[in-house]
């Protein structure tokens, strides 16, 4: 294994367990994933940090607020791995606001609420809430039985894509009926479609990466998920990575979590582990590719990967949450 690859996998076991000692009495789904944001960040999750943002998220969020819901350590962790938590805070709920204008209210706008304030300047506040209210109509008009309030959190990150709606819809619609005849769930499906259509290349191009990677990973023995898993498979498919270096790293990362405590029998499965291990590669790479972008064209592929990954990472949160409600 790469040895940046180990130290953030060794990064992600030990802010998996300082945020479970931190607050106890969380599912247990959401450690490793609130863990995966302080390690793509390359920070360690401190108690005291933890503490301060949950002390900074109660003094403006009420009790009854969507902020202090399933989706609270998420936001807590999201807060802790910002430089000024409390202004971003504030810019969130300025994003929650207006993306109330045009949905109701829900702990998935809190999660894209979340992800735009990180990512947009307040001044595209208002317009970026405006489309991500047409991306979603859009997404309706295609699938009226699939679209539901999980997929505001895509709309929302489609919204900070530079390519137009009709591009988007069109790049969606080709990887949703290439790819919906391989998996059984539907609405899995047109999330991992969602991410797909972030990315450079065309449809045909993405999806065959896509089931190239899922076929040779099965092949090796790693199924991986093909429920809300499916989001972060699409965040892989997208890196300027060839399928053997891909393959090869997620098997080791895979390897290295399978004998932590914490993934033993009684711990979230093969597939939930699997998708960890591609969540901590992905975030390697998207790492790497900030540090190296040289050109336009780069600097366009760097941040619609950063952007697919926050999307993958909101949507197996929020979509957690659900089947755990």
């Amino acid at each position: 294994m790469e040895n940046t690859l180990q130290a953030k996998c060794q990064s992600f076991i030990q802010n998996r367990d300082t945020i479970r000692s931190t607050f106890a009495w969380n599912a247990n789904y959401l450690y490793p994933v609130c863990a995966s944001i302080f390690t793509e960040k390359n920070i360690l999750a401190t108690p005291q940090k933890l503490q301060e943002c949950k002390a900074i998220l109660k003094k403006h969020a009420g009790i009854f607020s969507n902020f202090r819901g399933t989706a609270e350590l998420a936001v807590i962790s999201m807060l802790a791995v910002d430089e000024q938590p409390e202004s971003k805070l504030i810019n969130t709920l300025t994003v929650y606001e207006k993306l109330k204008n045009h949905f109701f209210s829900s702990e998935y706008l809190v999660l894209a609420a979340m992800t735009i304030a990180d990512l947009a300047e307040p001044y595209q506040y208002d317009e970026l809430a405006a489309r991500t209210r047409r991306l979603y109509n859009l997404m309706k008009n295609e699938h009226p039985f699939l679209t539901s309030g999980e997929d505001s959190v895509f709309a929302a990150l489609l919204a900070l894509s530079p390519k137009s709606d009709d591009a988007l819809l069109q790049d969606m619609e080709s990887c949703y009926h290439q790819l919906k005849g391989n998996f059984f769930s539907g609405n899995s499906v047109q999330s991992l479609s969602h991410v797909l259509a972030l990315g450079e290349g065309t449809s045909e191009e993405k999806c065959r990466k896509t089931m190239e990677l899922f076929n040779t990973l099965k092949a090796n023995g790693r199924k991986y998920g093909t429920s809300y898993e499916l989001a972060s498979l699409g965040v892989l498919a997208l890196l300027p990575v060839d399928l053997g270096t891909l393959l090869s790293n997620l098997l080791e990362a895979d390897a290295f979590l399978s004998r932590q405590k914490g993934y033993g029998i009684l711990g979230p499965g093969d597939q939930q582990r699997l998708m960890h291990a591609g969540i901590l590669v992905s975030g390697q790479y998207i790492g790497r590719m900030e540090k190296d972008i040289i050109g336009a064209s780069a600097i366009s592929s760097a941040i619609s990967l950063i952007i697919a990954q926050q999307v993958a990472l909101c949507t197996i949160l929020a979509t957690s949450a659900a089947v755990s409600a």
